[in-house]
């Protein structure tokens, strides 16, 4: 159903794609499907972050074929955390779906999320019961960084299996934009605007076609980025070590002192000089490592650059017709 003219749709759904032309027009379908059968106005707004592939040919077709989707073309790739800040940017909505084009996400659990927004939650987040597709490894260590960030978060608590799927209301999604960081960890921030929230189980599905854009090394910059973003506690480590190094070190000291005054002075053995400089150095470097997180993190937001720039924004055909209205209408010079 396209929105009508002079109205913000009802629902918005927010989808960042990279390289995805094998599936986009395969989700298009299922996400159709469903909101139509919501009956109430909607919008999709597919944000290509510099995709190589014709992932934005697709978009642009689907919108000349359909009035409620909408195109935002970034200048580059920035990042999905970015292309979501972006999509969420141009989403007109009263609620606000955020979703994965790779269909891991089921449409079909969108109704569910919007049955909790009618209840009352501003926040309705998908919790996956069931994580199909994925190995036995990259299952572990999901849990352990989940766990590692309930523990470390303090106040900021992220659930469990939760990923980027959910549903916001608007003042939910005008709080989240007044979050402007550039280090940007948007699993964190769903959780630091709060609001009432409420979890929907569901089965996360395989791709459904296409390969998966995180490896493993991406996986582990997001989850650095995820600590240093949410908390100072690796500086607290850094700390604490270096203190226990130094407790270690006077109590060493202490005992050479006692036994040189007591049995002489031995010459001490070269293995455990060089043990004990590779280790202070080790700590040293690891300590400096942590500074360098914090401050690279402070210099990027000093710069205060904008977060992403956009090559060309097709809005949804009800709001370029009452855009060209508008200008119809405007007094000439």
């Amino acid at each position: 159903m396209p929105n009508a003219p002079h109205t913000a749709p009802t629902f918005s759904i927010v989808v960042p794609l990279y390289n995805e032309e094998e599936v986009v027009a395969q989700f298009h379908g299922r996400l159709a499907t469903v909101m139509g059968a919501l009956g109430e106005p909607w919008e999709v707004v597919y944000v290509n972050d510099g995709s190589r592939d014709r992932s934005l040919a697709i978009l642009e077709e689907l919108r000349e074929r359909n009035g409620n989707v909408a195109v935002v073309n970034l200048s580059r790739n920035f990042g999905k955390e970015i292309a979501m800040t972006a999509g969420l940017d141009h989403a007109r909505g009263a609620a606000v779906v955020v979703t994965d084009v790779d269909l891991q996400d089921p449409p079909e659990v969108i109704p569910e999320l919007v049955a909790g927004w009618r209840e009352g939650f501003d926040v309705v987040y998908a919790q996956r019961r069931v994580r199909e597709g994925e190995t036995a490894v990259k299952r572990a260590t999901a849990s352990l960084f989940y766990r590692l960030m309930q523990n470390i978060g303090g106040r900021v608590q992220i659930p469990r299996n939760t990923g980027d799927f959910r549903l916001m209301s608007r003042r939910a999604v005008d709080a989240l934009l007044k979050l402007r960081e550039q280090h940007r960890f948007m699993k964190g921030l769903f959780a630091w605007v709060g609001f009432p929230s409420k979890a929907v189980l569901y089965d996360r599905a395989p791709r459904a076609a296409g390969t998966t854009k995180w490896n493993y090394w991406k996986l582990w910059n997001l989850a650095l980025e995820g600590i240093t973003s949410f908390t100072v506690m690796p500086l607290k480590i850094a700390t604490y070590l270096g203190l226990a190094v130094a407790v270690f070190a006077i109590l060493f000291g202490g005992q050479i002192v006692v036994r040189t005054l007591l049995f002489g002075n031995p010459v001490p053995g070269y293995p455990s000089v060089m043990a004990v400089v590779l280790f202070l150095g080790g700590v040293q470097l690891m300590t400096l490592g942590v500074i360098g997180e914090y401050l690279g993190r402070v210099f990027n937001e000093v710069k205060a650059r904008p977060l992403y720039l956009v090559e060309r924004y097709l809005p949804t055909a009800p709001a370029a017709a009452e855009r060209d209205a508008l200008l119809e209408t405007a007094p000439t010079r």
